[in-house]
């Protein structure tokens, strides 16, 4: 009798797991209000599905490279946190077509399919082109509380996001053009980035 109740009690368990496994993996995401988008579900309908295998080709070189092959300002902003002048610097009112990658790293990080002009003065876009390579940190300095982005591979300082963005993500990443370099469209396949050509074909 003991041995019947035994495995009475592990076949029930067994469908409990099983039943866990299903709904925890397969259950869709809560949208943070009806009809909108998270960052997390824009970002899984148009991921690259081998960018594991591509972004093995970007390392931070080492410090002393850094130095040889940054300007001051890129060095400073990158390395040192710094922040450049708005509505002084490369790329806060380029309008072409293109992707803009890590000065230090080369990995891709924003498009020009998602800038905006948001009157700061700095380059910004409401979502990021590869979510993976952007880190969040909490920044306290200047007797402010915000959220420093920094990139995955190169470790640099790219400037901070704030949730005053338009839709469909409501957010703003106010990134320092010292710490991009921007690729026109027409250069992507010969400068290795051939993959992000989808991003600009009607």
């Amino acid at each position: 009798m003991n041995i019947k109740k035994s495995i009475l009690i592990l076949i029930a368990l067994s469908i409990v797991f099983l039943l866990y496994i299903f709904f925890y993996r397969y259950t869709p995401t809560n949208k943070s209000s009806e009809g909108s988008q998270t960052l997390e579900d824009i970002h899984e309908n148009t991921m690259l599905k081998s960018y594991e295998q591509v972004s093995k080709r970007y390392i931070k070189p080492s410090q002393e490279e850094l130095k040889e092959m940054l300007t001051p300002i890129q060095y400073n902003v990158t390395q040192k946190n710094g922040t450049e002048p708005a509505f002084n610097n490369e790329y806060w009112d380029n309008k072409s077509e293109g992707i803009y990658v890590d000065i230090v790293s080369g990995e891709p990080l924003f498009s020009s399919t998602h800038k905006y002009d948001s009157g700061t003065g700095w380059p910004s876009f409401y979502r990021p082109l590869i979510l993976e390579n952007i880190v969040e940190e909490k920044d306290e300095s200047l007797f402010l509380v915000r959220t420093e982005v920094r990139s995955m591979y190169g470790d640099s300082h790219l400037g901070h996001v704030f949730d005053d963005g338009p839709e469909p993500t409501g957010l703003r990443y106010c990134i320092n053009s010292a710490a991009l370099r921007f690729i026109k469209k027409d250069d992507l396949e010969k400068e290795g980035y051939k993959e992000f050509l989808h991003l600009f074909k009607n």
